[in-house]
């Protein structure tokens, strides 16, 4: 019987371009999908490299401070700017039905936002406070965190999270607001009122508006945050977009909200005449970097693996609309032994990877075959629970099998 499908083999050398043949669903993908068919040739391909940094102080490691979720990276007067959540507690958390005015529920509650400076990316000094904790009841007077910066008009703004409970209590409410100062330095005065707001009773964020991270499109400021769809552990999390023409608003949300179907954190960069976004951690386009043309439409780019979570990267261009976008190659990221259940803390490190708007790539892009030291993936081991129960399982079917 003949075949309805043109039977020329396909090459050896994988072609740059589509060749003239039928194509399985998986090889036309390969060329109408993505940038390129070989992730080494793709400029949103990337492998991701990690180096502890020097600087921070974490006292005896036992969870009563944590320093996580670090912001963009900004260059200014010869020195490297990073905000980050910074928590300094007389215990680590210990969940919503414990917490106390003192004690921390979340590893994010009774934060404040803080800053640091480095002359290379490697070694960082601590400043100081930027935002601390206002006096109940201004807003954010439970904690202040996520922080992510802007540079508009020769003014800095700092937009981060608003806490007026504890975390855990209802969920994760909060909104989003602002300080703003003349120079990276501070002194930061807080707008006073909420910028970002949760949606109304129904709507995907009605809950938590997180993450909020500015940059300039088009001349107008578009704040990318995400928010949880559904309740712990059976939710989903997806990144929605306001945009406004001030940087203390009004925003207005896109209708099309939520633009991206997965992804935990908010990492998002100017790229060519578009604009590109990690997609990390949750939901079925996890460990992706997406791509689109306005902003709003994302389309998988590229898959990669071991993506920075939390990632504040340097972005040199990231508050102008002019010219292209041309990417990055390094940032900090923060990290966190969820196994320490007792003393639960995250610190900050630094990842470096090849997001360069350019050909040739650098080394850091090639490794598409990530080789994982044994302990990664037996750290993922089956709880006691559950391998009790597929002990038992296995059994069962040995035992069928012998009386059969």
């Amino acid at each position: 019987m003949k075949s309805k499908y043109d039977t020329k083999g396909f090459p050896w050398h994988l072609p740059p371009t589509r060749p003239e043949r039928d194509l399985s669903q998986a090889m036309e993908r390969l060329y109408n999908k993505y940038p390129t068919p070989r992730p080494e040739d793709n400029p949103l391909f990337t492998s991701f490299k990690y180096t502890e940094v020097k600087g921070f102080d974490y006292g005896k490691r036992d969870g009563k401070i944590s320093r996580r979720d670090p912001s963009k990276i900004i260059c200014e007067n010869g020195r490297y700017y990073i905000w980050y959540t910074k928590r300094d507690t007389i215990s680590p958390p210990r969940g919503a039905e414990l917490c106390t005015d003192k004690i921390p529920s979340m590893d994010w509650d009774l934060s404040e936002i803080w800053y640091a400076t480095s002359e290379d990316g490697f070694t960082w000094q601590e400043q100081g406070v930027a935002v601390p904790r206002p006096k109940k009841p201004a807003l954010g007077w439970r904690a202040v965190c996520t922080p992510d910066i802007l540079v508009w008009k020769e003014k800095y703004y700092l937009y981060y999270q608003a806490f007026e409970e504890a975390s855990g209590t209802k969920g994760d409410n909060c909104p989003v607001t602002v300080s703003y100062a003349d120079s990276p330095e501070g002194p930061w005065t807080p707008c006073g009122h909420i910028v970002v707001d949760n949606g109304p009773e129904g709507d995907w964020d009605q809950y938590s508006v997180h993450g909020p991270y500015p940059m300039v499109v088009n001349n107008q400021i578009y704040v990318y945050y995400k928010a949880a769809l559904g309740v712990r552990p059976d939710y989903l999390v997806g990144n929605g977009l306001a945009i406004a023409d001030d940087p203390l608003g009004p925003y207005t949300k896109h209708p099309l909200n939520p633009i991206l179907n997965s992804g935990h954190e908010t990492t998002v960069f100017r790229f060519g005449k578009g604009i590109a976004a990690f997609a990390i951690r949750n939901g079925i386009e996890a460990n992706t970097i997406q791509y689109s043309e306005d902003g709003v439409n994302f389309d998988i780019a590229a898959v990669t693996s071991l993506m920075p979570v939390g990632a504040g990267p340097y972005i040199p261009d990231i508050f102008t609309s002019e010219g292209e976008g041309q990417g990055f190659t390094w940032g900090l990221s923060h990290f966190c032994d969820h196994k320490a259940v007792n003393n639960k803390f995250s610190f900050l490190g630094r990842f470096d990877c090849d997001l360069q708007n350019k050909i040739p790539r650098s080394k850091v892009a090639n490794n598409t075959d990530v080789i994982h030291d044994p302990s990664v993936f037996f750290a993922q081991g089956l709880s006691d629970e559950l391998r009790q129960q597929r002990s038992q399982e296995a059994q069962c079917i040995a035992l069928k099998s012998r009386n059969s």
